[in-house]
């Protein structure tokens, strides 16, 4: 099986048979593991049991008040 070339690549609608098949395949899987992803973000998302912290930075060090060393 040949690499394909601009010249040889033919478009989507001219395939036919097990060509056309594989990319509604590949297309059909994309969307399948898409949707199961959303789904367990969505139910194991433990932001809720994140620490919650109430320090603010108030100055931000310059790079001259840090000694170097």
């Amino acid at each position: 099986m040949n690499e394909p070339t601009l010249e040889g690549i033919s478009d989507y609608n001219t395939l036919e048979g097990e060509k056309k098949k594989i990319v509604w395949a590949v297309i059909i899987a994309g969307i399948i593991i898409g949707v199961i992803y959303s789904i367990s973000y969505e139910v194991f998302d433990n932001s809720d049991d994140a620490i919650q912290t109430k320090d603010e930075i108030i100055v931000v060090p310059t790079s001259q008040s840090i000694p170097v060393r």
